[in-house]
């Protein structure tokens, strides 16, 4: 609070105006270091996952072994990868008419980088015109999108996803939610719970903050070509974003 002062010369006025200035300017400082404070945080205690390896004992016991990540199978979905080049990144959980695609990135180790990542996502999505807003939700603070995607008959429209992450020691697991799981948060409770037990395998080997986990087909993957639908699967989960397109797919995990 600033209390009434009597008026004094000129040159103390100024000087005046300087401090004040100068307070402001350190108040700033404090307030973006206090920013920087909050996002990099230590990870925080996940007593419900998603899972460390060490924390396992047997992960591959009802999960699909992807190397990098153990997903937890399910009946009726399908598990679909997602390459960058000749590298796979991330796997799509695909459950009638919702999906999660799991992506696993290495972190610092003892700064956790989910509430930065959140700020690039929100800044990049509200730049290309799209609606963010961040909730509190079933895991932790996330992002709830309308993403601007071109529909198939060639005019403007939106995609509703939800990018939920949460920060693991030397990881960092991030999830999206599409479909109607993301339409409908209440829905979701099933891939909210694969997304929870899935296991992170980072390795000791280094590599720099936010690298993709490379993940690795199963031995005993059935392959199907892009494009082809399992029709016996009922799903009716068709990709909008970039990152959500339909890649090969790993049917039958159960």
């Amino acid at each position: 609070m600033f209390g009434r002062r009597k008026k004094k010369g000129a040159a103390e006025d100024a000087a005046g105006e300087a401090e004040q200035v100068v307070d402001s300017v350190d108040t700033e400082a404090d307030e973006e270091e206090g920013v920087r404070e909050r996002v990099r945080l230590e990870p925080e205690p996940r007593p419900d996952g998603p899972w460390d390896s060490t924390e396992v004992r047997e992960p591959g016991e009802g999960r699909v072994d992807l190397g990098g990540i153990f997903v937890p199978g399910v009946d009726g979905m399908e598990l679909r990868v997602e390459v960058a080049g000749d590298a796979i990144v991330a796997a799509t959980v695909v459950l009638r008419d919702s999906a999660v695609q799991l992506q696993a990135f290495a972190a610092p180790k003892r700064e956790g980088i989910w509430g930065e990542v959140r700020e690039e996502i929100a800044t990049g999505i509200t730049q290309q015109g799209g609606v963010i807003d961040e909730v509190e939700g079933p895991l932790g603070w996330e992002l709830r999108a309308q993403v601007p995607v071109q529909l198939p008959d060639g005019t403007g429209g939106f995609q509703v996803v939800r990018f939920i992450g949460v920060d693991g020691p030397r990881w960092f697991l991030r999830g999206v939610i599409s479909g109607r799981g993301a339409v409908e948060p209440g829905t979701a409770g099933l891939l909210e719970q694969i997304f929870r037990d899935t296991v992170v395998v980072r390795g000791e080997g280094p590599m720099a903050p936010r690298d993709p986990i490379v993940l690795k087909l199963p031995n005993d993957a059935q392959m199907v070509p892009e494009g082809v639908q399992q029709e016996e699967q009922g799903s009716r989960f068709a990709g909008g974003m970039g990152q959500l397109q339909r890649g090969p797919e790993i049917t039958e995990v159960r």
